[in-house]
């Protein structure tokens, strides 16, 4: 985001890439339906395998990253399978992961028991006809909706061509069944290989342990996998040290040391974006609003004075406040009416989600409590805690602030669009009472150039000592 690394990036060059996305890895668990660390177990199997291959050092490296990323194109398709299923998106993904949807039975089966539940027949047969109506055509555009996404965030935090075509390739299957486009064998990269095989084992492993992944492997060997793979996990089933460790994976002692990737600032930066890029493609009624947060938090703590570096912690914050919100099901994040009583109890749970992922990553532990309280309110009306008065810091408030201006501005499913003039007058009902008067004053400031020109620009040039501040920029 910034046009120049801070100094303090020279200190964080022993710092890996790998420690903040592993721990990132269970945001992308929680959009796909899986027990946190899904992606870890899965990178923890997919290295073992590539080891007893004697992968070279920047395959394994490119493997690496692509496993514990592989599902960050997760949430693109997740408003649509909600809609076709009528049911929770995430229960859904990880229900058909754990079932051979490739037999025509079991993918019936799946059908009848995850569509439209609790509805009436008319209903539910309304849903399963367009379930069949789309059939492998459907689940093919959405399988290459979610790689291309994936391989496309890769490749924007600067990671290998390599490894964003194992991303890109991960839903194909050896005998030509798979998606998106049907390749077979080694028309397969040998990565995105490797990783189907290491990402459906750790399903397996979690509901039946070793020998139930080991026969899944072996029914499938040739279908799903490529044989070759499955004969090194045949020879690998009674092996402590290729099953060990799964219960609480530790990435990190396994990362290729050739090809570790620095956690500078800048890749930060870019890695937050990215990450905000994921939550906002979860429904296309926040398309923007990770990003029109940042936005506002970084301009408003420039208009009160707390420079470019503070400006650029509160940009970051705001890309991750809501990770929390890959986890809400789609059916509740893109209801047109009212959320009844279960529903707002898991919206408010967001703030905790996000805060659960955020403080397994030390190098974001301030990122981890702003996610936490961006939803709490100076009178104590806010939630998950209730917090008020001096338990909130000023970036606290900042974000706060930002979170509902954006929130304003943007369609939502059940309301258009706000202009700058009825924003201002719905908050500043608030002002001085749940929302901080200095903080409100500032953003009334910024407001109107952010609407009108700033929340367009794809990376604008927030920190750049000649960017114009809020008055500047009306003038212009």
């Amino acid at each position: 985001m910034r046009p120049h690394a801070r100094e303090a990036d020279q200190e964080w060059v022993d710092l890996h890439l790998s420690d903040v996305l592993a721990g990132l890895s269970h945001a992308l668990d929680l959009t796909e339906g899986h027990p946190p660390g899904h992606a870890e177990r899965a990178c923890l199997l997919g290295m073992r395998i590539a080891a007893a291959l004697d992968l070279p050092d920047d395959q394994r490296a490119s493997l690496y990253y692509a496993l514990l990323l592989k599902d960050a194109g997760c949430s693109v398709n997740a408003a649509p399978i909600a809609e076709l299923y009528g049911n929770d998106d995430g229960l859904v993904k990880a229900t058909r992961r754990a079932n051979d949807h490739r037999s025509a039975a079991r993918s019936a089966i799946h059908t009848l028991r995850y569509a439209a539940p609790g509805a009436d027949m008319r209903t539910k047969l309304s849903r399963i006809r367009a379930l069949v109506a789309s059939g492998a055509e459907g689940a093919a555009k959405l399988t290459e909706l979610r790689c291309e996404r994936g391989a496309d965030i890769a490749l924007g935090i600067g990671l290998s061509d390599e490894t964003a075509d194992a991303i890109r390739s991960l839903d194909e299957h050896w005998d030509g069944g798979g998606y998106p486009r049907g390749r077979a064998g080694e028309e397969i990269p040998l990565l995105s290989r490797i990783m189907c095989l290491a990402q459906t084992l750790e399903i397996y492993w979690l509901a039946g342990g070793r020998s139930s992944a080991t026969r899944m492997a072996k029914e499938r060997s040739g279908a799903w996998f490529d044989p070759e793979l499955v004969r090194i996990v045949a020879d690998h089933a009674h092996d402590d040290a290729f099953w060990g460790g799964l219960a609480r994976p530790d990435v990190r002692a396994i990362e290729p040391r050739a090809g570790a990737i620095g956690a500078t600032d800048d890749r930060l930066d870019s890695l937050a974006e990215a990450f905000g890029q994921i939550v906002d493609a979860k429904t296309p009624y926040t398309a923007r609003h990770s990003r029109g947060v940042a936005q506002l938090a970084a301009l408003i703590t420039l208009e009160l004075g707390l420079g470019a570096d503070e400006a650029s912690r509160l940009y970051r914050a705001g890309q991750l406040h809501d990770l929390g919100k890959l986890g809400i099901s789609n059916r509740i994040l893109d209801k047109p009416g009212k959320l009844d009583a279960e529903e707002w109890a898991a919206m408010k749970g967001h703030p905790e989600a996000g805060h659960a992922v955020l403080s397994r990553i030390p190098l974001l532990g301030d990122m981890a409590r702003l996610a936490l309280t961006h939803h709490e309110r100076l009178d104590g009306s806010g939630y998950p805690n209730g917090l008020s008065g001096d338990q909130l810091a000023l970036d606290d408030r900042i974000l706060a602030i930002a979170d509902v201006g954006e929130a304003l501005s943007a369609e939502r499913p059940y309301r258009e669009a706000l202009p700058v003039e009825r924003v201002l007058s719905i908050m500043s009902e608030d002002r001085g009472t749940k929302l901080d008067e200095s903080v409100y004053e500032a953003f009334e400031r910024v407001l109107p150039s952010w609407h009108e020109v700033i929340r367009h620009e794809e990376r604008p040039e927030l920190f750049s000592p000649d960017y114009p501040r809020s008055a500047d920029r009306r003038a212009a």
